[in-house]
């Protein structure tokens, strides 16, 4: 048997020890299972089972962004059962073979992984939870945080004030609808990257990560865009009339 069969067994195995011993035996199960199990425990393993096992392997990575990435990618065969968009290529590669390397960040890992241990629920609740989950993985990383604990924080995931509300949506998959208004004003750096003042006065700045340059060369008031929330809780910026979009962060 395969170890991506192995794992598959290992897993739907602890899952039915937590119903009697709680996720954080069963977690400790799972390590004890790894070593004696040979691969040959009789099981059925449900989608999450698989999702969960695939984040186990991802265990093996080091730097903590690419575990993070390979654990998203570990969750395509729930989001297949949902009919949600595939996850990132990158993703997907991660998932399905994880770099060796010197694991760091592993207590924020455990925390992530007991957690997901929890969750349960219908498979659209259980994802959810899933993703939830990697909350203290995000914190560790500097990246923003999932729509429950934005709530809680008492802030959005793309909103540089108080006065703006974009439309909600999912975090993993974004909004079909956005925030429109005309520009105030407008900047580009050296770099070409853009900085734009919307009428309301809320500033805009185009992500280091987003390689796109615009080609402005109107008046501002000339420009009407639209921000809304983009996959993995970004943000993005269409201009009307141009083609693609870009991604943006509060200025």
């Amino acid at each position: 048997m395969d170890r991506h069969n192995k794992y598959l067994r290992i897993w739907a195995s602890v899952v039915r020890l937590r119903a009697f011993a709680g996720a954080r035996q069963g977690c400790l199960a799972l390590l004890l299972l790894t070593v004696v199990a040979g691969g040959s425990l009789p099981a059925q393993a449900r989608p999450r089972d698989q999702v969960m096992a695939g984040a186990y392997r991802c265990g093996a990575i080091g730097p903590s962004r690419q575990w993070l990435d390979c654990y998203y990618g570990a969750a395509q065969p729930e989001r297949a059962v949902l009919g949600l968009m595939p996850v990132t290529e990158t993703q997907s590669q991660l998932a399905a073979n994880p770099p060796a390397g010197i694991p760091l960040d592993q207590d924020v890992r455990d925390t992530v992984f007991r957690e997901a241990a929890r969750c349960g629920g219908n498979d659209r609740g259980w994802l959810d939870c899933y993703y939830a989950a990697a909350q203290p993985m995000r914190l560790v990383l500097g990246l923003a945080p999932v729509p429950q604990h934005a709530q809680a924080s008492n802030s959005s995931l793309s909103k540089p004030d108080s006065t703006t509300d974009l439309p909600t949506g999912s975090w993993f998959l974004g909004a079909r609808k956005g925030l429109k208004a005309r520009l105030r004003a407008y900047t580009l750096d050296r770099d070409g990257r853009f900085s734009v003042t919307l009428a309301n006065g809320e500033i805009w700045r185009q992500r280091d990560s987003d390689v796109r340059h615009p080609h402005w060369n109107k008046p501002a008031q000339s420009y009407v865009v639209t921000i809304s929330r983009g996959v993995l809780g970004t943000t993005n910026l269409v201009v009307q009339g141009e083609p693609g979009l870009y991604k943006v962060g509060p200025g």
